[in-house]
């Protein structure tokens, strides 16, 4: 009989920008894992805070939010992205803005909002694997995957890329602005008290600053398959 501890689990963790959603769902459908987008479980909540004009600073509200929000990911069929469904309402687009983002972190640095989504993120271990993107789930999540990467990118590389994925959108966006943000949500990220952005003890770190797509899905390939 298989248990959920003993279902594989593949972590992925990094700052914004560095691959990770992209990496993480090329390398899933290589293994045939099923996929948990930890970012998009916190930027929902952040949008449904937003919904209910919530004080983001307010951790009781925040976090009964994030324990009442019914959030569904839903694959489209025929390799289209996968939908975020938020109480019954696609939220997709609404959730990759920059303001979504900033949301997501912010309510991502309150504890009680954490521990209310952790749950949502464990159910998600089932037969065959997981791949699961985020920037604590080999940390707090997962911490006995037995296949961790952490992937890293340069600030200036990691605003390039969404920049060009924004103004792709028809979304106008500044260069410099993308580099402030993101530079400031690494600080907070990194310096939050709870579940802080680092590597796992025992990760496998992967810059992927200039490395192309496949070069850096077959690095992730090859931490699972040594073994």
């Amino acid at each position: 009989m298989t248990t959920q501890a003993s279902v594989p689990v593949l972590t992925i963790d990094g700052p914004s920008g560095s691959g990770k959603g992209t990496i993480a769902r090329a390398v899933a459908d290589r293994l045939g894992w099923s996929m948990l987008d930890s970012g998009a479980i916190y930027r929902a909540v952040g949008y449904a805070a937003g919904e209910r004009k919530l004080d983001l600073t307010d951790a009781h509200a925040v976090a009964r939010c994030a324990a009442d929000t019914r959030i569904e990911f839903r694959d489209p069929g025929g390799g289209g992205d996968t939908r975020v469904v938020i109480d019954g309402v696609d939220a997709t687009e609404a959730i990759r803005t920059e303001t979504a983002g900033a949301a997501a972190s912010a309510v991502a640095a309150l504890p009680e909002v954490r521990e209310a989504l952790v749950d949502k993120q464990l159910a998600f271990r089932r037969p065959p694997g997981l791949v699961a993107d985020g920037r604590d789930m080999g940390t707090v999540i997962f911490p006995d995957a037995p296949f961790k990467v952490f992937l890293t990118a340069s600030a200036a590389e990691r605003a390039e890329r969404r920049y060009k994925q924004l103004k792709a959108k028809g979304l106008a966006v500044t260069l410099a602005n993308l580099l402030h943000e993101i530079e400031m949500r690494d600080a907070r990220d990194a310096s939050r008290t709870v579940a802080p952005l680092r590597p796992a003890a025992d990760a496998v770190v992967i810059d992927t600053t200039g490395q192309p797509i496949p070069a850096v899905v077959a690095a992730v390939l090859a931490v699972v398959r040594r073994t």
